[in-house]
This record gives structure tokens, C-alpha cells and sequence, in this order.
């Protein structure tokens, strides 16, 4: 299903820092492909790339990703030139000790790495004492400087960006692998339906906003912010799941996903039935399998922030399983891709233009 540009715009895509509050960097690489597929593009205030077709159009679909990913900042910068930092987003203490960094500088990236004590440092006398852990106190930065001043002359400081150097890979022929899959293959995922509507032709009797929203990491922001510009009639948002078949997660608890076995459509309270159910009308014609979950409060996705806005969006979630969220070595299945593709794009051909999606009148 794609060609050597669609990887090599994938590759781009995994590879270029995004990090909450400074998307702009990968935006302007999903803006630029994506280009050649549709009508406009444009970006708002804080960064949301949107691309459309059809404008103008009375009815207005949108389907979404957001762009950004986990990371964290300078706060504090030590005297002999140690460099402490906080979460951007929900980044996992126990992934960052002995990982290569960049810290970002408007002269370009320094490298700098998350130092943590040996083994041998780490044990203690006292056996009733638990091993100290990675905390957000206890980890920091060395970028092999000796004082705040030499750290500062490096262009770094409080507010700078840190980000993982992990890169993009294919793993075994079968998989997609690298930091912020979650969600840069979202992101990838909504510009291939852009390609495959404009290669085929398909005419549309609506608005299409392709969105790749900003700061969905910290409450889902951006996309609260371009749904009140929007004003769209339906919302239909993409994001990855947990696949839930590694050890040490609680099916009871959690759910029960796996990669390697399709889509994942959501039960929850910001997810409109007649819209999932439209979409599963949609999978079963076309032959696409797809799985289910339920979330009894939130999806914790952008699917919330649509469907609360402006008195009520109609809303659903597909999503797609991954491993190791939050991690560098991010993992999905390239087929569970290409079928979630293929439901997205098989989605917004189904669609009229002129759908009313209230319960009952």
C-alpha cells in the first residue's frame, strides 16, 4: 500500500523532534507532503496543521492525530554544570537513564545524555532500604560541561527542549519501530487517506479537515482549540492503543487489544454510537476485521476534546495497537496500519454530507 516516498515521508516524519510546544518542527514535514494531495493548507496560532479539500462546502468532517510528543525541559542548571530537567508530557522516569539526548538551543541541537549511578554506587548497606529508582528529582543531564557558565556559553537554558536521539526502523519485515509512534503514525496514517483520495479521484460532497493537532499530551489542548475554529459537523480521530498482550499487563484491568489483529473502535461516553456503528457498517462491507474496547470515563485521546465542544461533536475513536508506549522503541504492526488506513479512508468515501447523527428527534 505505500511506496518508497511514503516511507521515506514516514522516516522523516519518526525522525524530526516534535515535542509538545514546539510541534512546528515536524509540522512544516507534514505540511509540505501532504501539500500535493489536497486543496489549502494552513496552520492556527499555536501550531495545528490543517489540510483541506472541498472547501467551502456546507457539511465539515474531520478526521485527526495529533503531533506532539513526550519529551521534557530544562528547569535548573547546577553550579558545576549538571542539568536538571521536568516532564513534558507523560515521560517514563525509568526509560531515561544512560539514554543520549538532544537539548534543543536556537543554534541547533546539543547532545547530552541522562546520567544515572552505577550498580555498584547504587546498593546499599542497609538491606531494609529499598534501590533508589529514576524520579523526576533524580535524574539529570550532563552535556559534558563543568559549570552553569559553560552550559549557559552552549546556548542552553531554562525552557529548552529535550528530546530522545532514538531514530526509525523496521524490524523483521512486520513492524514499525521508534520513539513517538504515539503519534507520528497518526499523523502518517491521515496523509495516506489525503494521497489515496486524491490518486483515485474520489469526489467529495463535504468539507474535509485533515487535522494534526498540537498538545494533545497535556489535556489535549490543541484540538480543543482548532474544534472551536473548525466548527465541524463530525470528528473522526486517530490514536494509538495498548496491544495488551506482553507480560505484566492486567487484561481485566486494562483491555484486551492485540497488534496483528486489526483496528481498534471504542465504547465511551465521548464516542457517538451511531457514528461507531457507522463505521462498523463501513469495516464489515469492506471486509476490514477490526476489534473493540470500552473505557469507562474518557478515551484520553482527542476524541474527548471534539466531541465536548461547542454544545457536542459527533465523535469516534480508532485506534491502533502498540507496544511499549512512552518508551523510545515505540512498536506497531505495519499490516494493523494499512487496514486502519484503509477503514479511514473507506469511512470518509461512505459519508453523504448531510448525516444526522442526534439519537432520536
Amino acid at each position: 500500500m505505500f511506496t518508497k516516498s511514503d516511507m521515506v515521508f514516514l522516516e522523516n516524519l519518526i525522525n524530526t523532534p516534535s515535542p509538545t510546544w514546539f510541534e512546528y518542527t515536524g509540522q512544516k514535514v507534514w505540511l509540505e507532503y501532504i501539500a500535493d494531495y489536497v486543496d489549502d493548507t494552513y496552520v492556527d496560532t499555536y501550531g495545528t496543521g490543517v489540510a483541506v479539500i472541498n472547501p467551502d462546502a456546507d457539511y465539515k468532517v474531520v478526521i485527526e492525530a495529533h503531533c506532539d510528543e513526550i519529551g521534557r525541559y530544562v528547569n535548573y542548571i547546577t553550579d558545576n554544570g549538571l542539568i536538571h530537567v521536568i516532564r513534558n508530557g507523560g515521560s517514563d522516569h525509568l526509560v531515561a537513564p544512560s539514554k543520549k539526548v538532544n537539548i534543543w538551543t536556537k543554534h541547533g541541537p546539543v547532545e547530552a545524555i541522562f546520567w544515572w549511578p552505577a550498580i555498584h554506587t547504587r546498593r546499599s548497606r542497609d538491606s531494609s532500604k529499598p534501590e533508589e529508582t529514576p524520579k523526576v528529582e533524580n535524574i539529570t543531564l550532563d552535556c559534558g560541561a563543568l559549570s552553569r557558565e559553560e552550559v549557559e556559553k552552549m546556548g542552553i537554558h531554562v525552557g529548552c527542549a529535550v528530546t530522545y536521539q532514538d531514530t526509525f526502523s523496521v524490524l523483521n519485515d512486520r513492524y514499525y519501530m521508534g520513539r513517538a509512534l504515539d503519534n507520528r503514525i497518526g499523523w502518517f496514517m491521515i496523509a495516506q487517506v489525503a494521497r489515496l483520495l486524491h490518486e483515485n479521484k474520489d469526489i467529495l460532497n463535504f468539507w474535509l479537515y485533515i487535522v494534526n493537532s498540537v498538545q494533545e499530551e497535556i489535556w489535549l489542548r490543541g484540538a480543543e482549540m482548532i474544534a472551536h475554529s473548525i466548527k465541524p459537523d463530525i470528528a473522526i480521530v486517530t490514536d494509538v492503543c495498548h496491544d495488551t498482550t506482553t507480560p505484566m499487563i492486567k487484561k481485566e484491568i486494562e483491555w484486551h487489544t492485540e497488534w496483528g489483529k486489526w483496528p481498534v473502535l471504542s465504547y465511551a461516553p465521548a464516542v457517538h454510537n451511531k457514528l461507531r456503528d457507522h463505521l462498523i457498517t463501513v469495516a464489515e462491507k469492506n471486509k476490514i476485521a477490526f476489534q473493540r474496547m470500552a473505557a469507562s470515563t474518557h478515551t484520553g485521546t482527542d476524541t474527548d476534546a471534539f466531541a465536548y465542544t461547542r454544545g457536542g461533536i459527533a465523535s469516534t475513536l480508532i485506534s491502533l495497537p502498540l507496544r511499549y508506549m512512552h518508551t523510545t522503541v515505540e512498536m506497531v504492526r505495519i499490516d494493523d496500519v494499512e487496514d486502519t488506513v484503509r477503514l479511514m479512508y473507506e469511512t470518509v468515501k461512505s459519508l453523504k454530507g448531510n448525516e444526522d447523527w442526534k439519537y432520536f428527534k
